[in-house]
């Protein structure tokens, strides 16, 4: 089966084509518009898509050698993500999919990051944990097969990029916040200062990372001077620790032998390092760096997985800014 995905849940511009369970063409465009004003401004992003999505489809059908008339089938994010931005995807995969006469399904965001994952390893097989952690999202998920899947523990308050993307406002560097604190903190010592780590009594698969970001807040007020490496550098650590301690304990919980990694912040270079060194004797998954971002890889490939099981959305589905995975 043949199927275009298309992406626009935020500042990504995205489009993929998945055939029999290989993507054969993705392209992404990042909306570099947003660094100066320090995040995404959801009015502008909208337009850039408008701007760009004509364009990009075409070019990604052209890449795969693929005619419009060949596809047999259309995914489009749905939810979660920005109201503005979402409608400017589904409007326009609802116009292709009416002008073509192809059946249509509205992805959820964030399934397609953990079935990214099987883009990674195809012989990923069920159970497994997921660790799912971007800036808008961090959870931890039992999936046990398609559409079957239980939350184990999520975030309070900030994600984990949120948390990221904030501390790098306060260090003064720039958006995206994760890639800049990263870079910082690869000369920098991540025992230098101990900031804190919430919610660590053992089995508690909840996150926080709020105090965390305040905690940087007043220490930055009280520490002018100091080495910003080493502050980046103990950051991040305290992130990472948490992340890897209580997908620990979720492996423990369920049983489970293998996890998979998925969702913006499973880019950073620490997290991965720390994770295979703590988790050595198990199989951890990390899809590729590309498939990391919000991509339409995973959206086209989930879409064909559902439309080659006849499971379709009606052409008048709305958009889910807030669309939960279960």
């Amino acid at each position: 089966m043949i199927v275009l995905g298309i992406e626009t849940s935020c500042d990504e511009t995205a489009a993929a084509v998945s055939m029999d369970g290989s993507i054969i063409s993705s392209q992404i465009s990042t909306q570099t518009i947003h660094q100066k004003y320090g995040g995404v401004v959801p009015e502008i992003a909208s337009r850039e898509h408008e701007k760009l999505l004509n364009d990009m489809v075409s070019d990604t059908l052209k890449d795969a050698k693929i005619s419009p008339q060949e596809l047999e089938g259309i995914a489009v994010t749905q939810g979660p993500g920005l109201s503005g931005t979402l409608i400017t995807g589904i409007c326009f995969a609802k116009g292709l999919a009416l002008g073509l006469g192809l059946p249509i399904i509205g992805v959820n965001h964030l399934e397609a990051h953990i079935f990214a994952n099987f883009l990674a390893d195809p012989a990923l097989k069920f159970p497994f944990v997921c660790l799912l952690v971007s800036g808008g999202h961090t959870q931890l998920w039992h999936v046990k097969d398609v559409n079957d899947y239980s939350m184990l523990g999520e975030s309070r308050d900030d994600a984990a990029g949120e948390a990221f993307d904030k501390g790098a406002r306060i260090l003064g560097l720039g958006y995206p916040g994760g890639p800049e604190i990263e870079k910082l903190s690869i000369s920098g010592n991540r025992n230098a200062i101990k900031f804190p780590r919430a919610l660590m009594k053992k089995g508690n698969l909840e996150f926080s990372f709020s105090g965390l970001k305040t905690s940087l807040l007043y220490y930055m007020d009280s520490h002018k001077n100091e080495n910003m490496n080493d502050v980046a550098a103990s950051y991040q650590q305290a992130i990472v620790d948490v992340l890897i301690t209580k997908l620990k304990w979720a492996m423990k919980k369920t049983d489970c032998i293998t996890c998979v990694i998925a969702g913006g912040v499973a880019a950073n270079r620490s997290l991965r390092k720390n994770v295979e060194l703590m988790l050595a004797t198990e199989k951890v998954i990390f899809p590729e760096l590309s498939l990391c971002t919000d991509n339409a890889a995973m959206i086209a490939y989930l879409g064909e997985l559902y439309l080659s099981r006849g499971i379709k959305s009606n052409i008048d589905f709305p958009i889910q800014p807030n669309l939960k995975l279960a």
